[in-house]
């Protein structure tokens, strides 16, 4: 059962559902009335690379959580705009962004996400939570592309993209939002030499979820991930970090980086144990496109150290 179950988890395709058991959330929703069952959370893995340059095989890091079709956005690697239109989903559905931290693989298209939204049919207003200098960060961006929004204003009749974009610095762990469809946490992580850096988590109505950011091993996260339904984590593969390092200039800087700021894939695996969690979902690879790993090494990796729900994750893979 042990390899069936293997081998169906590294075969699915688009949904978790392809899995041979589903989450605990799913089969007691199943067995519900329809009067009953609580509106059902997505989780969308946009993008599953890790690092700030672009991957053949993955895209940069980004998640999106849909709660009654309302779009709530984890990160914004770049691309992350066409990956959600890739995913099927409506740019003018997005409701908050939430940022981790500030290295380019997870804001580099933070702007561009709503600008190219609001250039398609964003009118309602965002709020973003992330670290500071988020609304210092929003002001510039506006400013950098004044002429284009201008244009578009006088060109196309749009709202000024000024009033639609609330951002909201946060500089400690806590209660960050709550509405009618989720209600998020954050907890500080430890990504030296950036700080602040954030994990979320977000209590929907039927299960609850949790985005680690770029992390290394953190009770911080831990707590915050307690008894969760899913974790998504970062993982690196440490006998595959020489080769990788071997074809960067700055070798020895990144080495120091990686090992200090990452999560291996046994310290994952030992992270989700200790958590309690039912699904741990593999993402943000290091390495991420060269040299390219099967989903096999992820996993077998991982496994020893972490009996639940194990998936391996790739871009537009839906939970």
């Amino acid at each position: 059962m042990q390899h069936m179950t293997r081998r169906n988890i590294l075969r699915a395709g688009a949904t978790l559902a392809a899995a041979p058991f589903l989450p605990a959330w799913a089969a007691d929703d199943a067995a519900k009335p329809a009067s009953e069952a609580k509106p059902k959370s997505r989780l969308i893995l946009l993008g599953t690379a890790g690092g700030p340059t672009p991957k053949p095989n993955r895209a940069a890091p980004a998640q999106v959580i849909v709660v009654n079709n309302t779009s709530y956005v984890i990160d914004c690697g770049n691309g992350v705009a066409r990956q959600m239109i890739l995913a099927k989903l409506k740019l003018a559905s997005i409701r908050n962004v939430f940022l981790t931290h500030h290295h380019s693989d997870h804001n580099a298209d933070y702007g561009n996400l709503l600008l190219l939204a609001w250039a398609t049919d964003l009118a309602k207003r965002v709020d973003t939570y992330g670290p500071p200098p988020l609304a210092e960060m929003t002001a510039q961006f506006l400013a950098l592309n004044d002429y284009d929004i201008r244009t578009r204003i006088a060109d196309e009749g749009r709202p000024p993209l000024k009033d639609l974009i609330v951002p909201h610095e946060i500089s400690a762990g806590g209660l960050v939002m709550q509405d009618d469809n989720v209600k998020v946490s954050a907890a500080l992580v430890e990504h030296p030499p950036v700080e602040p850096a954030f994990a979320y988590r977000f209590d929907c109505p039927d299960r609850s979820i949790v985005i680690s950011g770029d992390t290394r091993p953190s009770q911080n996260l831990v707590k915050l991930a307690q008894g969760a339904d899913v974790l998504v984590h970062e993982v690196m593969h440490l006998p595959s970090l020489e080769q990788l390092i071997a074809t960067e200039p700055n070798a020895k800087t990144l080495r120091e980086h990686l090992l200090a700021s990452h999560t291996t894939t046994e310290q994952v695996g030992r992270i989700a144990t200790e958590a309690g969690v039912k699904t741990l979902v593999l993402s943000h690879f290091v390495p991420g496109g060269y040299p390219f790993l099967k989903d096999e090494v992820w996993f077998d990796a991982v496994r020893p150290y972490y009996s639940g729900n194990l998936v391996v994750g790739h871009d537009l893979l839906e939970l």
